[in-house]
This record gives structure tokens, C-alpha cells and sequence, in this order.
């Protein structure tokens, strides 16, 4: 009897793990001209199978009735979102394992329709609208300079990036570069081994976080930590999100800055 609980409950959180569509990282060299570019929203991405939201890795997620109501039958992908700079809190409020009151400040942002026919505009058109499910804007891309200045627009307002995307395209499931994310920054991901006290106003804080790269070099991040991550830093062996601008002369990533961690 506990067995066969234990198989339902594993089943009751967990779904076949959906094949999505991903992206590639720009480079200057591929012309993205009459392509569709949308914000890069920094939330958690969720796929909806018809009955259920879904993360990329197959956990269901307890989204609560009132959020799921109104949404369609058929699949749609998309980004749960609250505003920019609040992935953290996001990533909170949909990891938990019971439905809560929190969804309410949340929608699901729609950027693709896997059962739709048709280029992208034509899929995203038969979205219906709600309070909780919005379509992502889709601009088309007039020239490189179209889109370096509408990525700086959506960098100065917090936002994390740029999506461009071929918009003639039929859905597919899986990565090449007719599907690019666009930043003024590089982001990696470490592993935390250590914590680093603060001073000044940071005293009796973690002033920054001792990360370990693939490349098993170590750095120190302390911009971007909130104040209640320096009381609750993430835990030894967590893998955190950074960004980086470039490499110093000795090949550190220059001003590297905490961005979330890795659920």
C-alpha cells in the first residue's frame, strides 16, 4: 500500500518531460533582419500540456484553480511572470507544493503554440487573452541597429535580454539558430563552496559567495546579492546564475554579478 502511494504521489508531481523548442546565443555575424524580437522575460518557463503547467524538466506544478480556469485545451508555452528582477520570488511562489494565493500576482506569458499551424504571428494569434494568460509582443527586427537599440531599451529597464526568432518558420522542438537570446552580458552558471564576510554596512552579512566554475577556477560574486540572500545565502552546493561582462587580462569573468539560483 505505501509503495503504490509513494508511485502516485511521484506521479502526481511529475509529467513526461516536454520537448521544446530552445534557444541559441546571438552573434553578430547572423543577420536577424525581418525576424520577430520580444523581451527575454526572467521568470520560469512552463508548458502547458492541455491539463497542466509543466516545467522544462517534467515537475507539475501546483498551480492553483482560479489560475487555470480559463486556459484552452490545446499546448501552449510561455514564461510565468511577475515583473522584472523578481525571478527569485517567481521561482518561489510556482516551486511550491501546494497551490497558493500568491499565483494571483502572476501571468503566463505566451511566446509559442506547439498544435498551431502556421508562421509565428499566425500561431500566437489564436491565443485567447485573459486576465492571467498574455501573448509576448513580437516586433520585427528592421536592421542591427533596430535591435541593439531596442535591447538596450529593455537592459536599462531591468530586463534580462532579447529574443529574435525567424518568424516564417513552422513550430519546431529543439535548438539552431532560427531561435537566438541576445544580451549585452555573458551569463555561466558555478557551484557555491564558500561564503566571504562583509564589512561596512555588510558586516555581520555575507559580503560575497565563493563559486566554483566548470573550468574549477573560483570567484568571488558579491553584486546582485539582495540583502535578505546576504542573511540566507545559497546553500553550499547550490548552483547559482551569473553574469559577466567580458574577461579580465588574467581570464576572470569582469564584474561578475549574481543573478538567481538554479532550482
Amino acid at each position: 500500500m505505501k509503495k503504490f502511494l509513494l508511485i502516485f504521489l511521484f506521479s502526481s508531481l511529475f509529467a513526461q518531460k516536454p520537448e521544446l523548442f530552445l534557444l541559441n546565443k546571438y552573434s553578430t555575424d547572423i543577420d536577424v533582419t525581418s525576424w520577430y524580437m520580444s523581451e527575454k522575460l526572467d521568470g520560469v518557463r512552463a508548458y502547458w500540456d492541455g491539463e497542466k503547467l509543466i516545467s522544462r524538466n517534467g515537475k507539475v506544478f501546483s498551480a492553483p484553480a482560479f489560475f487555470i480556469k480559463d486556459f484552452p485545451k490545446n499546448k501552449l508555452d510561455g514564461e510565468l511572470w511577475s515583473k522584472r528582477g523578481d525571478f527569485s520570488n517567481v521561482s518561489s511562489i510556482v516551486n511550491r507544493k501546494k497551490a497558493n494565493e500568491a499565483w494571483k500576482n502572476l501571468t503566463y506569458n505566451i511566446f509559442e503554440v506547439p498544435d498551431a499551424k502556421g508562421n509565428l504571428l499566425e500561431r500566437l494569434k489564436i491565443v485567447r487573452t485573459n486576465k492571467y494568460i498574455k501573448v509576448i509582443k513580437q516586433i520585427k527586427v528592421k536592421d542591427k541597429k533596430h535591435l541593439d537599440s531596442f535591447l538596450k531599451t529593455i537592459e536599462e529597464k531591468g530586463g534580462e535580454g532579447v529574443v529574435v526568432r525567424d518568424g516564417s518558420l513552422n513550430y519546431y522542438a529543439k535548438r539552431n539558430n532560427d531561435a537566438l537570446k541576445v544580451k549585452s552580458y555573458i551569463d555561466e552558471e558555478c557551484v557555491v563552496v564558500g561564503y566571504n564576510e562583509g564589512h561596512g554596512k555588510y558586516k555581520g552579512l555575507v559580503g560575497s559567495i565563493s563559486c566554483k566554475m566548470n573550468n574549477k577556477q573560483v570567484i568571488k560574486i558579491g553584486s546582485g546579492l539582495k540583502n535578505y540572500q546576504r542573511k540566507n545565502p545559497p546553500k553550499i552546493g547550490a548552483i547559482i546564475t551569473f553574469k559577466y561582462y567580458g574577461l579580465t587580462s588574467k581570464g576572470n569573468p569582469r564584474f561578475p554579478v549574481f543573478l538567481h539560483e538554479r532550482n
